[in-house]
């Protein structure tokens, strides 16, 4: 017990300063990214870490304007609540129905399930294109709402079951006898429980749809009125001269909305992982 103690006191400082060093690696690119994103060309190659001559908001104006940033944001803050909304009401009936099946019929829908893992994005490119030619969705937000679900349901579905199997069923047959029926069971009972879990799979999701730019840019085309943030940032970019702190300043705008999800969801994630450690 003494060694033991002994040993984990002199591992705490080499921990702790493991600790600080890779939150210095995380914050130098951010740090980097937000001056840099008041500064021009010149600045920015002449003094990459010092700080800009002005606080000025132009490069933010000019990457709003040039880039259409309002519209491409207001698709994507749709496109990502829709197809978030979509994936969570057929993902936890989904889990729920997994969680508590008998015998192995639950295991191989789970297997089922786990096989959308192994298929790799590229490979569904194609025939993604062909089914949305098919069905007149082509270019269109609609299409958009539906494809995300179907790309992310298997990971959703196999995590939410496994905080489900963490739910007592002892709450399950108490409420039924009472005279709940399965719905009111999934809805009073498992998903409060697992909101952490619930929380932890929307925000994989969100940052899943939110930097989506391959098979947007595709299925969703050219038209202004469709692209979303990430497609609409690159256009920023110029043959001739590119202006970098104007390009920064896009980047910065499209990744507030993460930090302002991350922000509201924090609690539930910490609350996910304190489980997960707790049961493990």
């Amino acid at each position: 017990m003494s060694r033991t103690k002994t040993r984990s006191t002199r591992l705490n400082p080499v921990a702790h300063a493991l600790t600080w060093l890779y939150a210095v690696l995380l914050i130098i690119p951010i740090y980097f990214l937000v001056i840099s994103s008041f500064k021009n060309n010149s600045e920015i190659f002449n003094n990459p870490f010092g700080l800009p001559g002005s606080f000025t908001l132009d490069n933010f104006v000019a990457a709003w304007e040039r880039a259409d940033l309002g519209t491409g944001l207001m698709n994507s803050v749709l496109i990502t609540v829709i197809a978030e909304i979509l994936t969570l009401i057929l993902a936890i009936p989904a889990a729920y129905a997994i969680a508590r099946a008998k015998g192995k019929a639950g295991i191989i829908v789970e297997r089922f399930f786990a096989l959308g893992l192994l298929i790799p994005g590229f490979a569904a490119l194609v025939p993604t294109v062909i089914l949305a030619i098919a069905i007149g969705l082509f270019h269109t937000r609609e299409f958009l709402y539906l494809f995300f679900p179907a790309s992310v349901l298997p990971l959703s579905v196999i995590l939410l079951a496994q905080f489900m199997r963490s739910v007592p069923v002892e709450l399950e047959e108490s409420a039924m006898m009472d005279g709940a029926n399965r719905l009111r069971v999934l809805i009073s009972i498992y998903t409060p429980i697992v909101a952490p879990g619930i929380a932890t799979v929307a925000i994989l999701n969100f940052l899943s749809f939110w930097n989506e730019y391959l098979f947007v840019l595709i299925l969703g085309g050219p038209d202004p009125e469709v692209r979303t943030a990430q497609v609409a940032l690159p256009t920023l970019i110029s043959l001739t001269e590119t202006q970098y702190g104007v390009l920064l300043a896009g980047a910065l705008i499209t990744m507030i909305p993460v930090y302002i999800v991350y922000i509201v969801l924090n609690r539930r994630l910490e609350d996910a992982l304190l489980q997960g450690a707790v049961k493990s």
